[in-house]
């Protein structure tokens, strides 16, 4: 189990599924697919954790929605400066 094999998301959800099933031991799952049992268990931590966070009364849509207004916000911010730039740049120009 020493060679890293990069797994991208997709094998690592199958994978822990494939253990969250409870149809094989998470042992032979681990030497099957070449990983930890500590590797595994880190990684069926992380899943459970997230999908825990998306059931939480909508917090998730609540943040994501917070952070669409923010963009909103920063990108008028980001062109009322560009305007003001290119009013500066005009005015140098004249001088």
């Amino acid at each position: 189990m020493r060679n890293k094999i990069q797994r991208n998301i997709e094998e690592k959800i199958s994978i822990v599924l494939e253990g969250i099933k409870n149809e094989t031991s998470v042992s032979e799952i681990c030497r099957r697919h070449n990983i930890s049992q500590s590797l595994y268990y880190k990684w069926r931590d992380k899943f459970l954790e997230g999908g825990k966070q998306a059931l939480q009364n909508g917090i998730g849509q609540k943040m994501s929605d917070q952070y669409l207004s923010k963009v909103s916000e920063l990108e008028r911010v980001i062109g009322k400066k560009t305007v003001e730039i290119e009013v500066l740049k005009k005015n140098l120009n004249l001088i």
